[in-house]
C-alpha cells in the first residue's frame, strides 16, 4: 500500500502522524510510505531519519494525497485540505465528527473512507488510540490550568499545592476516566485538594482505591455540581461519549456562582465540549474570559508537548496501520472488529450512528460494507 504523512497544518499542531521507526515498519512489509518535508520537524524527527527509515520525502501536500491510498494524520482535515480528499482514499486520523458539521459534510462530498481513531474501540469499550492523547491531555490540563490559575495571567493568584501552613487550590475534575484520571494523577502530586465526579459509581470506587488521600470521589449530578462551584479554583472538563458530543456539565448561569479568577479547562471541547461556554481556541490565544472565569480551551493539547505525543500516538497507531496496510480497509475491518468500530463514513455514507444523529444524516449499517463474521 501507498501511505501518505502531510505536515499537519492546524494552528500550532507540531505533532506528526507517524515516527521514523513507524515509517520503517510499513517500509520493510513493503509499502511505500511518502512523508511531507519537515513534516516531522515540529516533533523532532528529521528529513533525513525519514530517508533512513525507507520513506520518500515529498514537497508538498497536494502530491502526498494525490499518491496516497491512506492518508495518515493526527488532526482532522481542514479545509484547505477537503479538496485534496480523493474518493476511495483511506484517511485514519482523529476527526471527532460529532462536533463539527462542516467537516463532516466535506467527508461525505469527497467519497472518501474515514477512519476516526478515536472510536477504534476494543470489546471491552476502551479506546486504545484516544488513550495516549487522553493521557496527555489529562496530565497537560493541570499543568495547563496551574500556570493560568497564577495572577499575571488573570488566576486568581493560587499555587497549586500551597505552601506550609496555607490551604492548595481545590480541582473540580467533570470525569473519571481517562483524562480524568491522568488529571487526578497529577494534581495531586501537586499536592492539590481534588474532586472527581462521575456517573459511574464502579469507577469512583477504584479511584478511591488507588488515589492518594487528597482525592475525593462524588457522584455527579446538577446539584452535586453547583454546590462546588463557589469553593473551588480550577475545574477539568474531561467527559467523553466516544463519537458523540459532550454533555453540557457547567451552563453559562453557573459562572456566576465561580469566583473571580477561577480556571476552566475544558479537554473534551474537541466534542462539542461539557462547559457551556467553552469553543476551541488554539496554543497561540489559549484563553478567554467570561464573567472573570479564565477559559483554557485548546482543542489540541497534547500538540504543545510533540515530542512526547507524536511517540505515544504511533505506539497505539501503528499495529493497526499495519494491518490496515498488509490486508486493505475492507479485509483488516472485517478480521479485527476494532477497527470495524472506527469506521465513521464509508463513500458518503455515514455508518457511526452518534454521527448521524449529531446533524440528522441519514444512518448506513456498517454491514452494508463489512459484514458481520459469522459465528
Amino acid at each position: 500500500m501507498v501511505i501518505g504523512v502531510p505536515k499537519e497544518i492546524k494552528n500550532n499542531e507540531n505533532r506528526v502522524a507517524l515516527t521514523p521507526a513507524g515509517a520503517k515498519e510499513l517500509t520493510k512489509r513493503g509499502h511505500t510510505v511518502y512523508v511531507q518535508t519537515s513534516a516531522g520537524s515540529g516533533s523532532g524527527f528529521s528529513d533525513e531519519e525519514y530517508r533512513g527509515a525507507g520513506a520518500e520525502l515529498l514537497e508538498s501536500a497536494h502530491d502526498i494525497f494525490a499518491r496516497a491510498e491512506m492518508i495518515m494524520k493526527v488532526k482532522e482535515p481542514v479545509g484547505e485540505e477537503y479538496g485534496l480528499i480523493r474518493k476511495d482514499q483511506l484517511v485514519f486520523t482523529y476527526f471527532h465528527f460529532a462536533s463539527n458539521e462542516p467537516l463532516t459534510r466535506a467527508m461525505i462530498d469527497s467519497g472518501a473512507i474515514c477512519l476516526s481513531y478515536e472510536t477504534v474501540e476494543k470489546p471491552d469499550g476502551s479506546l486504545p488510540l484516544l488513550i495516549p492523547m487522553s493521557e496527555a491531555a489529562g496530565r497537560m490540563a493541570i499543568q495547563e490550568g496551574a500556570k493560568y490559575l497564577e495572577k499575571p495571567l488573570k488566576g486568581r493568584g493560587i499555587l497549586l499545592g500551597g505552601v506550609p501552613g496555607v490551604r492548595p487550590a481545590k480541582v473540580l475534575i467533570l470525569g473519571a476516566g481517562v483524562v480524568g484520571t491522568n488529571a487526578a494523577k497529577i494534581a495531586a502530586g501537586m499536592g492539590a485538594d481534588v474532586i472527581v465526579v462521575d456517573v459511574n459509581l464502579a469507577r469512583l470506587r477504584y479511584l478511591d482505591d488507588v488515589m492518594p488521600g487528597n482525592v475525593r470521589t462524588l457522584v455527579s449530578n446538577e446539584y452535586a455540581i453547583r454546590q462546588l462551584l463557589p469553593e473551588v479554583d480550577l475545574i477539568v472538563g474531561a467527559v467523553l461519549i466516544p463519537g458523540a458530543k459532550a454533555p453540557r456539565l457547567i451552563t453559562r448561569d453557573m459562572l456566576k456562582s465561580m469566583r473571580p479568577g477561577t480556571v476552566l479547562v475544558d479537554v473534551a471541547v474537541d466534542q462539542g465540549g461539557c462547559i457551556e461556554t467553552c469553543t476551541p481556541t488554539t496554543h497561540e490565544n489559549p484563553t478567554f474570559i467570561i464573567d472573570g472565569v479564565v477559559h483554557y480551551c485548546v482543542a489540541n493539547m497534547p500538540g504543545a508537548v510533540p515530542h512526547t505525543s507524536t511517540l505515544a500516538l504511533t505506539n497505539a497507531t501503528l499495529p493497526y496501520a499495519v494491518k490496515l496496510a498488509n490486508y486493505g480497509w475492507v479485509n483488516a475491518c472485517r478480521d479485527n472488529d476494532d477497527l470495524k468500530r472506527g469506521l465513521n463514513i464509508i463513500r458518503g455514507d455515514v455508518v457511526y450512528p452518534a454521527v448521524a444523529e449529531a446533524f440528522n444524516l441519514a444512518y448506513t449499517p456498517i454491514d452494508k460494507y463489512i459484514p458481520s463474521r459469522q459465528s
